[in-house]
């Protein structure tokens, strides 16, 4: 019998995790280095970081997203562009060809914002011109892994929850000179200090969404306090997954259009 499509708890990330692999520390320097090439507490900075972005306006972005589980390692990646300012993006996932089968898989369209993710080229049983729509607070992990590509605005926002960060060094990204910092995001408190598009995933994440309570990561920041390279790692099912999102060509147009209703399918899902 047809059903709306609504995932809640953590048997929606387990299941979109597998569907898509089915488809397819560090010291801190002495003296006045140790505070970061910002200035002030590493910790401040990297916890201002998702307001950068915001004041930034939109981005291009590439993401990468590599799942081991029972002995299977994929990489997921995906490219696209990003509005910080209105929480939309809209990007091109790419499925490992070793795992698309014979005849490939053509990419999946993902629509991110900040109540849902909208998916195109989903699977099996969903017509070629409908989308699947998810409500990211049905989601155990905040969107930072059910699609295969992390939201760009939530993985900075869970930067809001940082902890122990120590200023790596200075080094350099897609040609910019950027600040390496490294340290854990708690996620109890990134969520409780979210942005409101954001809060109730996060919170979402924190109550039940991974194995650990907190998340390592190294990110990048250019001199404005932007992030130009993030990396995550979660402990989501039963699947370590490492994220990596670049960000670059800041102030491109960045227009995502959500669809209409009538544009959304209503079906089951095969497999699911």
């Amino acid at each position: 019998m047809a059903q709306r499509h609504r995932h809640t708890g953590t048997a929606v990330t387990a299941a979109a995790v597998a569907g898509l692999m089915a488809l397819t520390a560090g010291c801190s320097r002495t003296g006045a280095a140790a505070d970061g090439r910002h200035g002030g507490d590493p910790r401040a900075v990297v916890r201002k970081s998702a307001d950068s972005l915001v004041r930034a306006g939109g981005s291009k972005a590439r993401t990468s997203m590599e799942m081991a589980s029972g002995g299977t390692r994929v990489t997921i990646r995906g490219s696209g562009v990003y509005d910080f300012r209105r929480q939309r993006g809209r990007f091109e996932v790419v499925l490992p060809t070793e795992t698309a089968g014979d005849g490939g898989h053509r990419p999946i369209t993902e629509l991110m914002t900040a109540g849902a993710l909208y998916m195109k080229n989903r699977g099996a049983g969903v017509p070629a011109d409908k989308w699947v729509r998810i409500e990211t607070r049905s989601l155990s992990d905040g969107n930072l892994v059910t699609g295969g590509a992390t939201d760009p605005l939530a993985a900075a926002e869970l930067l809001r929850g940082a902890e122990k960060v120590v200023f790596v060094g200075e080094e350099r990204v897609g040609g910019a000179e950027v600040g390496h910092y490294r340290g854990v995001a708690d996620l109890k408190d990134a969520a409780k200090a979210a942005s409101a598009g954001h809060r109730g995933a996060l919170g979402a994440a924190a109550a039940k969404g991974f194995s650990k309570g907190s998340v390592p990561f190294d990110v990048y920041l250019d001199e404005l306090g932007r992030v130009r390279k993030l990396r995550q790692q979660f402990s989501v099912a039963d699947a370590d997954v490492a994220s990596t999102t670049l960000l670059y060509d800041f102030g491109a147009p960045a227009d995502v259009r959500i669809p209409a209703e009538k544009d959304i399918f209503a079906g089951k899902i095969a497999g699911q």
